[in-house]
């Protein structure tokens, strides 16, 4: 099932069980999606978490009791991020296996691998602590 099925689902029972505040945040999700939808953009599962990351930066900028309430709801459809350790193995592997020590270098090739997968914050500032530790 795709992301926005997921989603479509998820509103159906909300709706259905009288949870309000879901149903009432999935229907804002709903109608970004078709948003994009109308601008001609196929709903792929990238699309929808696009748009879902951007609704979360949104969310965690507003910090009130309302909006953690609604990063809850996100946070279940996101895909689970990398622990630290697993990206200190990877920017090692990087930086001694193939000797990438350019940060835009190591950037690139590492969102072709695993985008979405790490907070980019975190992972540029493991590769510039590892890189200085050498």
């Amino acid at each position: 099932m795709s992301l926005k099925e997921t989603i479509n689902t998820d509103f159906m029972k909300a709706f259905k069980t009288k949870k309000m505040e879901k149903k009432n945040f999935l229907s804002v999700i709903k109608g970004e999606i078709q948003i994009e939808e109308g601008r001609g953009t196929v709903a792929t599962d990238e699309v929808v978490l696009t748009i879902l990351k951007k609704m979360e930066k949104s969310l965690k900028q507003t910090n009130t009791e309302e909006s953690l309430g609604e990063l809850e709801y996100i946070k279940g459809y996101l895909p689970q991020l990398m622990s630290e350790s697993e990206i200190i193995d990877i920017v090692t592997e990087y930086i001694e296996g193939k000797g990438i020590d350019n940060q835009g270098s190591f950037m690139k090739e590492f969102n072709a691998n695993y985008k979405g997968k790490a907070d980019n914050s975190v992972v540029m500032s493991t590769f510039n602590r590892i890189l200085a530790g050498r």
